[in-house]
């Protein structure tokens, strides 16, 4: 199959699965192409059946604005053309649904036959998706689309709800390469954090308010009262500002270490106890999945699809929302009480190698592929 995916390149997890899954797909011999503004970022090597289109944005001094959904449909348009993809596979409803529904029609002209398959990852359904002005665009584009996936069954019967739309939506879970998040050792790093033997604990996301990371920083609060303790927090963005600020004013600068983006995060999950996700919305939680590969329990808030992920008292704890000092009372259990540690660490391993690994799900996009091409 000759296959087209749009995404946005960066870290997010919309674009981690697309990028994870256009490499899978050239693995399997499948031809892939990318179409987005910018170079993926973890499309770290050469893929011998991967290849690049950059949407090009017109700067005339008339458009105060960027025009992206339209030089995003453009730049469809012409590989659809002249690459003769059999499939569009766009990931994050606004604006990729929309940009590739138009080049569709453009090309219901011609004898091009090809198939919209959208990918829902979370706050395209659950908060953009929701403002005024966009809704009735994702619901049409939602309808309009040959398929539709969700990474979730949470997140499936909230578009179904939130939309009041009659569309079969097939669930096919985030997925991840066992063989590279696995359980592993990082004495050096975790020596460099915690010189004193404190235990580690992480927390990875794009540190927006949704995320909650202030959360992770007040059970750090409550927890080294009772165990020595170290955070390590991945990432970056608007709200890192205010949660430096909290470090400070709870007097955690030297336990609380900002390291901001990073790509080695097999190691640094290695060198971790625990993975804290106190979101306040996450329709699957991929970086506590990446966790649970490497042996490395969670506890996390019960939101979205996070419970579809994560076992509770099996591969971790899940706490309500916002309940700090339930899910400090969790980590000190875990952390104190080392044959459950061991158990809960087997399991977290177990589960994401049996129920999520890349061999298990790939498969499922394949075969999704083939049927909405049969029909």
């Amino acid at each position: 199959m000759k296959i087209g995916i749009t995404c946005y390149p960066t870290y997010g997890g919309s674009g981690v699965v697309a990028t994870e899954l256009g490499k899978e797909l050239a693995m399997l011999g499948h031809q892939v192409h990318f179409i987005s503004y910018a170079f993926p970022h973890r499309l770290t090597h050469f893929y011998e059946n991967i290849f690049y289109h950059e949407v090009e944005m017109s700067n005339y001094p008339l458009f105060e604005h960027s025009l992206y959904s339209l030089a995003l449909t453009s730049k469809m348009l012409e590989v659809i053309e002249y690459e003769k993809l059999d499939i569009l596979h766009v990931h994050y409803a606004i604006p990729h649904a929309i940009s590739a529904y138009f080049a569709k029609q453009i090309l219901k002209k011609s004898s091009s036959d090809i198939k919209l398959i959208t990918t829902l990852h979370g706050t395209d359904i659950t908060l953009v998706g929701l403002e005024p002005s966009f809704l009735p665009l994702v619901k049409f584009s939602i309808e309009e689309s040959d398929g539709v996936t969700a990474v979730s069954r949470y997140l499936k019967e909230k578009t179904l709800t939130n939309y009041d739309i009659c569309k079969d939506i097939n669930v096919i879970y985030n997925f991840i390469d066992t063989d590279l998040f696995k359980p592993g050792t990082n004495e050096t790093f975790r020596n460099h954090i915690a010189p004193n033997g404190e235990r580690v604990l992480v927390h990875t996301s794009n540190f927006r308010v949704v995320k909650r990371v202030s959360d992770a920083i007040r059970v750090v609060k409550e927890v080294k009262d009772v165990v020595p303790v170290k955070l390590i927090l991945i990432g970056d963005g608007p709200d890192r500002s205010e949660c430096e600020r909290l470090t400070r004013e709870l007097d955690l600068t030297n336990d609380v270490k900002f390291l901001g983006k990073q790509d080695g995060l097999t190691e640094l999950l290695n060198a971790s106890d625990l993975f804290l996700m106190p979101s306040q919305s996450e329709s699957f939680g991929l970086s506590a999945l990446e966790a649970m590969a490497c042996g490395v329990p969670v506890v996390s808030s019960s939101v979205g699809g996070l419970p579809e992920l994560i076992r509770h008292n099996e591969t971790g704890y899940i706490a309500e929302i916002g309940d700090v000092s339930r899910m400090a009372k969790y980590t000190i259990d875990l952390l104190m009480n080392e044959r459950k540690y061991k158990v809960f660490s087997a399991n977290s391993r177990t589960r994401a190698h049996k129920k999520f690994n890349k061999e298990i799900i790939i498969p499922k996009y394949v075969k999704y592929y083939e049927e909405i091409i049969g029909k």
